[in-house]
């Protein structure tokens, strides 16, 4: 996957792939009153989450400074609503400065970069808390798209059909390609979290938002995303239906 990334900026002409699956239009944001819902839901949410989170927090930031040298917190620039570029807020989970050496990319399995607490961060996805102001700033919600980096989004929206779509709404810290698909691979599994996302994005509704969050609730359990979407009655996957 990493040659593939490399590859990717390269290119200067669109790559044309047949999608997944046929995929909705999608609605530029939720509509009237369904906005104003999704938006009081994400800051009383993450306001309260925030809170109790904050003990974990603390914990998780002080182990980082104790076993690694470098800040506790880091930030990355990613692409939010309507391709709008903000700061997101990590704890951080890799070794300071470490793409200085490896260039931008996509964390792996095994990824060499991560330290030993970064490694028990990230399986209970206590590095992504911080996120939770991200919310409280508007920048992101508690259920979207996963926001990525620009310089991976250059090479990708050449390649991926209707990426770029994605961005129509604001990202999340969870989501219903989060919770039902395995990390990225390749292109082909690249294309079915965006067929994933834009079936969000064009069903959303209260009774959907609840079922994702419910549904992060038992991938962070580590229930299969096959087993969370029968459960809940989520939308499948394109190729797993």
């Amino acid at each position: 996957m990493t040659a593939l990334l490399d590859a990717l900026p390269q290119q200067t002409t669109p790559v044309h792939h047949p999608p997944v699956a046929a995929e909705p239009a999608v609605r530029s944001r939720p509509d009237g009153s369904l906005a104003w819902w999704k938006s009081a839901f994400d800051l009383t949410a993450a306001g309260l989450l925030l809170v109790l989170a904050g003990p974990v927090l603390l914990l998780a930031a002080a182990a980082v400074r104790l076993t690694s040298a470098g800040p506790a917190f880091y930030s990355q620039v990613r692409v939010g609503a309507n391709g709008r570029r903000f700061v997101l807020w990590k704890v951080r989970s890799m070794y300071h400065n470490c793409e200085a050496a490896s260039g931008v990319r996509w964390a792996v399995r095994g990824d060499s970069r991560v330290t030993p607490v970064g490694r028990f961060l990230r399986a209970t996805h206590i590095d992504e808390l911080p996120q939770l102001l991200n919310v409280l700033r508007g920048e992101m919600s508690l259920v979207g798209p996963r926001p990525e980096r620009p310089e991976i989004i250059a090479g990708l929206v050449l390649v991926v059909p209707r990426y770029d779509d994605r961005h129509r709404v604001k990202p999340g810290v969870t989501g219903l390609a989060q919770i039902l698909l395995p990390p990225d691979t390749d292109l082909t599994s690249v294309r079915r979290k965006v067929a994933t996302d834009l079936r969000y994005a064009s069903e959303f509704g209260p009774w959907l938002e609840v079922r994702v969050l419910v549904g992060t609730v038992l991938h962070l359990a580590k229930v299969p995303g096959p087993a969370v979407a029968r459960l809940l009655r989520l939308p499948p996957p394109p190729g797993t239906a």
